[in-house]
């Protein structure tokens, strides 16, 4: 079982989150956090964002990823989208 947890942040206070599950095992680490990233803009109502080098490297070390309006094409209304892998 995959399972990603999705904050939004604006300051210290968290707005919205939810947790994706996926559990189809045809599927490879990388394609269950796209699919799992896909389904978090779908349900915040935000553009997919944008993979830099740093946000690529925290994920690797940490399993838990920042973006904020650097990593976003739209006009973002909080300070930062947090992904956090929680089960795998």
């Amino acid at each position: 079982m995959f399972r990603l947890w999705a904050k939004i942040f604006k300051g210290t206070k968290m707005l919205k989150d939810m947790v994706v599950e996926n559990s189809d095992e045809s599927l490879n680490r990388t394609k269950k956090i796209f699919a799992a990233i896909d389904t978090v803009c779908k349900e915040f109502d935000l553009s997919t964002p944008i993979w830099l080098e740093n946000n690529i490297r925290d994920f690797k070390r940490y399993d838990k990823v920042r973006f904020n309006s650097d990593n976003f094409i739209d006009s973002i209304d909080f300070d930062y989208l947090e992904l956090h892998v929680i089960e795998e």
